[in-house]
Parts: C-alpha cells; structure tokens; sequence
C-alpha cells in the first residue's frame, strides 16, 4: 500500500531533502547537494523563484518507510506569458517500483488539471538555473553540483507510464591539452580591433558585483530565443547574486565590453565541487566548508556554467575573446580537464564553438512530457 504525504512542516521537508541520501547512500557517481542550500531552494520566503512559481511537495511511504518523494510546479511566467499550458516535476527520486513513480505523478497530475493545464513536463525546476533532466547515458561517471543523478529505472518508469522524450541534453568533455591557441589567438585579436571589444578580468569577487545585473539582463537577452527559456526576474538577480557569485573564482568570469563599456560577452566557469561535495555529504560543517574552499582553490577540472552573448553579436566570433582569456587564466592556475554543463542537443550553435577542443558527450539526459 503506497501512501502520498504533502510536506507541509519542516521536519517533513527535512525528509524530503534527505530522502536521496539513503536512496543513493555510498552511491560512487551520485553528489550530494547541501542540506541546507536545498532548506533554501524550498523556503517561500527565501528563494524568489516563489514569486511568480507555486510549488507543492509529496513523500511517498511504503510500511511506513519513505519510498519517493516529487515537487509539482507551475512557472505562471510560463504559463502567462508563453501560453504554455504545462505542469512542471522535479526533485522526483523513487525506489524501483514504477507504482510509486505513479502515486506521485498523480499529485502532479491533479495540480495541472486543477489549473486547468494541458501537459506535464520534467523533471526540471522552477526556472533555467535549476538542475533539469532524467539521466539516460552516463551513469558510470561522477554527478556534478548542478545536475541531478539518477539510477538507469527512471527513464524505464517514464516510459511505462506513456511519458515521450520532449527535450534531449548533452554534456561533454575536454581535456585542457586539447586547447590550442592557434584556433582563437589571431580571430580574438582581428575582433577586438574590428568591434572595438575589450575583455574584462577580475582578481576580487567584490569588483564583479557592480556588473552582475547587467550580466543577468545580456543572460535574458542571449537566451530569449530558446523554446524552454523563462527570464530572470530582478528578484531572482539579487538572490542568485548572493547564492553563486562568492561560490565562483574571480578570475573564472569573464566579461567582453564594448568601447562604450557596455557588456556584449559574459562566461562563468566553476571549479568542480563534485568531489568535495561527497566528502561534506550534506553538511557545511564541521568539516564541509573546508573541503569546499580547497576544492575552490585546488580543483584542476573546471565547469563551463554559462556563456552568453547579446544577439547583435552572436556569429562575429566575440567567444574567441573568452576563450583566449580563458587559456591564459587555466594555464596559470593548472587546469586539466573541462566539462560542459547541460546543453540542448539541438542547439548547435553552441556546439560548434567548442569543436576544435574535440569534445567527447558523456553523458545525455532528457525531460519528459505527457498530455493531461
């Protein structure tokens, strides 16, 4: 007998959040996230996406035992603006038995009828920041801080239960050597001269703040054209500016200007945590934070978060300028491997650029829709 639970007080969002650690417990590729960065994400109070998002969360039980657990979301941005009619899932995590996967996805159901909505899609989050998708390929390689990991029976439950691939992701890898400054030195340098662009370095995360806005607003511009993409609200800019940008090297973002010192280029790398993140299981102290911060400083593998350039500009080759930059700082700080966050499949423009790396895909996931 399965039983549903809303979560509606603390210690029930306690266990919601804990839920994947027993499930994933001494797992080799899953990373944990931090208790209490995930006390956050869900707190009404605290995370703006709440603003223009509503979100309910469910535990499934088993004899009393906790076997699943899943956020139902509406994005009303969405919904308004876009006329999309759809009911979003995420942090879905459940045991082997599709019958769970079910009982949960009912409650998601229901939310979408009652907001007379005509499909569900997931798993994704409240917005284009949060983690998306059911890992499909790659389960043998180490999770990241920004993607979910999950066993192979996931998409296997998807599909018995009539779900159709809506959208595919890929993330791939490069080792550092592969970077030859032969394919952007002499492009980056005909560019800067030809558009009058100037890069932009930092040594001291307070001198980034004074372009952090400006940086989210060239992020709505640059993605408006997506057919998933929702924009960052002014809200979400402070919160997400408080959240990320300590978390992030000063010396891993990069922004392009033009003669007039407005931005037309802007790329975030972070260090990868993945690692640090298994040995703080969850928790910042005693000893998380330390393993945090050395991981910062030392982790010779990186993440390309994200990179973004004002429309005007896309196909003039301004990402030669980034990448150039980019060379120069990994060189001197020792960098040997670079990964890819998750990328829509079908956006090849974004693949191109990186073809001279010789990038290997390594993992692949996708989301998953079905009509109400």
């Amino acid at each position: 007998m399965i039983t549903i639970k809303e979560v509606t007080n603390k210690a029930l969002l306690k266990d919601y959040i804990k839920f994947p650690f027993a499930l994933y417990k001494n797992h080799p590729y899953w990373v944990p996230p931090l208790i209490q960065d995930e006390l956050e994400t869900f707190d009404k109070t605290k995370n703006p996406a709440f603003t223009n998002a509503e979100a309910y969360f469910y535990l499934a039980y088993k004899d009393s035992n906790i076997v699943g657990r899943i956020a139902a979301i509406i994005n009303w941005d969405e919904v308004n603006n876009q006329q999309k009619k759809k009911v979003r899932f995420g942090w879905w995590d459940a045991i082997d038995d599709v019958k769970v996967t079910e009982a949960l996805l009912e409650k998601v159901y229901e939310l979408g009828r009652k907001n007379n909505l005509e499909y569900v899609e997931g798993p994704m989050g409240f917005s284009n920041l949060d983690k998306v998708g059911v890992l499909t390929e790659g389960f043998d390689e180490l999770g990241s801080m920004i993607t979910w990991y999950n066993y192979p029976y996931y998409k296997e439950h998807l599909e018995e239960l009539g779900y159709v691939t809506e959208k595919e992701y890929i993330e791939s890898k490069f080792p550092f050597e592969n970077v030859k400054p032969i394919f952007f030195f002499k492009a980056q340098e005909l560019i800067k001269k030809r558009y009058e662009l100037k890069p932009l370095n930092f040594t001291k995360t307070k001198d980034i703040l004074p372009y952090v806005d400006e940086m989210f607003d060239l992020f709505n511009k640059s993605y408006a054209s997506l057919s998933s993409f929702v924009a960052i609200t002014d809200i979400q800019k402070e919160y997400f500016k408080k959240k990320y940008i300590g978390f992030i090297n000063p010396e891993y973002i990069k922004f392009v200007m033009d003669k007039d010192n407005k931005m037309v280029a802007f790329s975030i790398v972070m260090p990868s945590f993945s690692k640090a993140l298994q040995k703080a299981n969850g928790k910042l102290f005693p000893f998380g934070f330390y393993h945090l911060l050395k991981a910062k400083k030392q982790s010779k593998e990186v993440l390309f978060y994200l990179i973004g350039v004002l429309p005007e500009y896309q196909n003039k080759g301004v990402t030669a300028i980034i990448f150039n930059e980019y060379y120069e700082s990994f060189t001197e700080l020792g960098i040997e491997n670079c990964i890819r966050t998750p990328e829509l499949a079908d956006n090849i423009a974004i693949q191109q650029l990186w073809k001279h790396f010789d990038p290997v895909i390594f993992r692949r996931r996708k989301t998953f829709k079905k009509e109400l």
